[in-house]
């Protein structure tokens, strides 16, 4: 394990700590401790940085609520940065936003090739912003909610039927229908990836606490 004394701290007395969320492991955010803030950080097991604006320690979610629970924190090989892993019990950003990273300002090629559920989520926001003539997707945006909720509910129950069979291969495709209704639901609704997620971190946090307070 390695010992405070050993990391490298800047002329001004901080390190570089970039947080991640443990589940998503999404960056949250950049932020900067001092010595202190470290020592406080590993003592109550949530993280505590120092505002250079204000000049001052901050407890994350001291204000807010949003606390960042410590899962563990490393060095990087230079000894002067610091990763963070947390569970937050809510959005990292000021803004309200699950992560303070979200203005993308360059894109490359191999982003259009990689599929991912927020890849999907932003193709199915562009429908809903831009109709396409011929697209699902654009029909059942046209078509309003009650419609979205219908498949949603019909896309339920396929996935019991497929899954009371036993028929593994039709429960994915099955899954992937509904998954694909549900997110377009949250678009039609405006949640976001970054909602669901917070509510299942939050879950999982009250969750563990319980645990804990059993076992006093």
């Amino acid at each position: 394990m390695l010992d405070i004394n050993e990391l490298k701290f800047d002329e001004k007395g901080l390190i570089p700590a970039v947080v991640i969320d443990n589940k998503t492991k999404k960056l949250l955010t950049l932020a900067y401790m001092s010595r202190e803030s470290l020592e406080i950080s590993i003592e109550k097991g949530l993280t505590c940085f120092y505002s250079r604006s204000r000049q001052e320690l901050w407890l994350k979610g001291e204000t807010s609520g949003n606390y960042q629970h410590i899962v563990s924190i490393t060095a990087d090989c230079d000894k002067d940065a610091l990763e963070v892993i947390v569970e937050p019990d809510g959005p990292a950003c000021h803004t309200g936003s699950f992560s303070c990273f979200n203005d993308k300002v360059f894109e490359g090629e191999l982003a259009e090739s990689q599929f991912s559920l927020t890849s999907l989520m932003k193709l199915i926001e562009g429908r809903k912003l831009e109709k396409k003539e011929g697209s699902y997707t654009t029909y059942l945006f046209e078509k309003g909610i009650d419609k979205i909720l219908k498949k949603v509910g019909e896309e339920c129950t396929e996935v019991i039927i497929a899954g009371k069979a036993d028929d593994k291969a039709e429960t994915v495709y099955e899954i992937s229908d509904l998954v694909y209704h549900v997110l377009v639901l949250m678009v039609e609704m405006g949640i976001s990836i970054e909602d669901i997620m917070g509510e299942l971190a939050s879950r999982h946090v009250i969750d563990h606490k319980v645990k804990q307070e059993k076992m006093v």
